[in-house]
C-alpha cells in the first residue's frame, strides 16, 4: 500500500509538471506562432520576431527536458530566464508603436510561461517567480512610457494582461504545489501507518515469543520436580543428565530475548526445541541482536547445513550466530555421525559458504554470508 501511495506521489508531480510544459507549448504554437505568421507585415522587423520566438522554443524545450529528467526546473536558471526576457524586449521593439498593446505583441503576456517552468518544483520557486514577472511587467511598462502609450485606455489594457497572465501562471503554480504537498503528506503518513503496523506486529510475536518461553520454562522445571517428587534418586546417571539437560534448557529459556523478532533465529529456536524434546543437551547463547538484512534465498542457504546437522545429534550440540552490519554466521558442533561432510567450503548460488570439520564423534557446520 505504501509503495502504490508513493506511486501516485510520484505521478502527482510528473503530471502537473508535463501539464506546465504542455500549457506553455499550446500557447506558444497555437497563439504566438498564429500572431507571428498572420501579423507578419504589421512588424517593423519580422525577422526580429521569428528569431525570438526560436529561442522561446529552445529556451521551452531546455526546460522541458529538465522536467522530465528531474521533474524540477533546469540549474541554469538565471541565464535561461533573462534569454526569456530578451525574447519580450525583441518583441516590443520589432513592434509598431501602435501595435504595443496589440495582438502583435504576444512575448509580454507569453514568456510568464517560461517562467513557471524554469522555476518548477525548485527550493525558492515563488521568489523567483515574482522577480520574474515583476522584471517581466517593468520592461513592458518601461515600454508603453518610452512609446507615449500612458493614457487611461492603454494603462487598463496593461492591468488587464498583467493581472489574467499572473493570475494564470502563479496560479497553476501554487495549485499544483498544493497537489504535490498533499501527496508528499499522504506517503509521510502512509509510511508512518506502516511503521505502526510493523510495531505492532512485533509486539505481538514479541508477546507470544515470551508467553512460549514462559510455558516452556513451566514445563521444564514441572517434569524435572515431579520426577524427583516421585522418588527419582538424584545420584541416578539417568536422573543427573535429564537434570543437567533441565538446567540447560531452563538457563537457554530465560536469557534468550527478542525484542526484534527475525526470522532466522526463529528457525534455530523451533529446530533448538525439537533438539530438546529428544533429550538433546543444547547450548546456545542469547538470540538478541538484531541481523542484517539478508537477500533472499541467503536465509535459506545460511540455515540448511547448521539445521540438518542439529537435527541429527544424538546427545548434545552447540549453536551460536554471529553478525555484523554486512557478515552472519550460523555454526552448529553436535555429536552428529550421520551427517555428510565436504573436505572442501562448499559454496552456495547465493554467496553462502559452508563449511565443513569432523573430528571424533563430533561435527561442526558454519555457514557464513558476506554482503557487498
Amino acid at each position: 500500500m505504501t509503495e502504490e501511495i508513493e506511486q501516485v506521489a510520484q505521478r502527482y508531480a510528473r503530471y502537473t509538471a508535463l501539464g506546465a510544459v504542455v500549457i506553455a507549448a499550446v500557447w506558444h504554437l497555437g497563439y504566438d506562432l498564429t500572431v507571428t505568421l498572420t501579423g507578419w507585415s504589421s512588424f517593423r522587423w519580422p525577422i526580429v520576431v521569428l528569431v525570438a520566438w526560436v529561442v522561446y522554443s529552445v529556451i521551452l524545450v531546455i526546460g522541458a527536458l529538465a522536467l522530465a529528467r528531474t521533474s524540477s526546473g533546469p540549474a541554469r536558471i538565471r541565464e535561461l530566464a533573462a534569454a526569456a526576457l530578451a525574447v519580450d524586449v525583441a518583441v516590443i521593439l520589432a513592434c509598431r508603436p501602435g501595435e504595443l498593446l496589440g495582438i502583435s505583441d504576444w512575448g509580454w503576456g507569453s514568456v510568464g510561461w517560461l517562467a513557471v517552468i524554469l522555476s518548477w518544483n525548485r527550493p525558492r520557486w515563488k521568489a523567483e517567480m515574482i522577480a520574474f514577472l515583476s522584471a517581466n511587467a517593468g520592461i513592458m511598462l518601461l515600454a508603453m512610457a518610452l512609446s507615449g502609450s500612458l493614457d487611461r485606455v492603454s494603462i487598463a489594457k496593461y492591468l488587464v494582461v498583467i493581472a489574467g497572465g499572473v493570475t494564470m501562471q502563479l496560479g497553476y503554480m501554487a495549485g499544483c504545489h498544493m497537489l504535490r504537498t498533499r501527496a508528499e503528506e499522504t506517503v509521510l503518513l502512509a509510511r508512518r501507518l506502516a511503521a505502526d503496523d510493523a510495531w505492532r506486529e512485533s509486539a505481538q510475536r514479541i508477546h507470544a515469543d515470551r508467553l512460549r518461553r514462559y510455558e516452556a520454562i513451566r514445563d521444564v522445571a514441572d517434569t524435572l520436580l515431579h520426577q524427583l517428587a516421585d522418588g527419582a534418586d538424584p545420584g541416578d546417571p539417568r536422573v543427573r543428565e535429564d537434570c543437567t539437560a533441565g538446567a540447560a534448557r531452563l538457563r537457554r529459556l530465560i536469557t534468550e530475548r527478542e525484542d526484534v523478532p527475525d526470522e532466522l533465529v526463529s528457525v534455530l529456536r523451533e529446530r533448538i526445541d525439537a533438539a530438546e524434546r529428544r533429550q538433546v543437551l543444547v547450548t546456545a547463547p542469547p538470540f538478541g541482536e538484531r541481523l542484517p538484512e539478508l537477500p533472499d534465498g541467503v536465509r535459506e542457504d545460511l540455515l540448511r547445513a547448521p539445521v540438518r546437522a542439529l537435527d541429527g545429534a544424538r546427545s548434545r550440540a552447540r549453536v551460536t550466530v554471529s553478525a555484523m552490519s554486512t557478515m552472519v554466521s550460523v555454526a552448529v558442533v553436535a555429536d552428529n555421525e550421520d551427517l555428510p561432510v565436504s573436505p572442501s567450503p562448499v559454496r552456495e548460488a547465493s554467496g553462502v559458504v559452508v563449511s565443513y570439520q569432523r573430528q571424533g564423534g563430533e561435527v561442526w557446520v558454519n555457514s557464513i554470508w558476506e554482503g557487498p
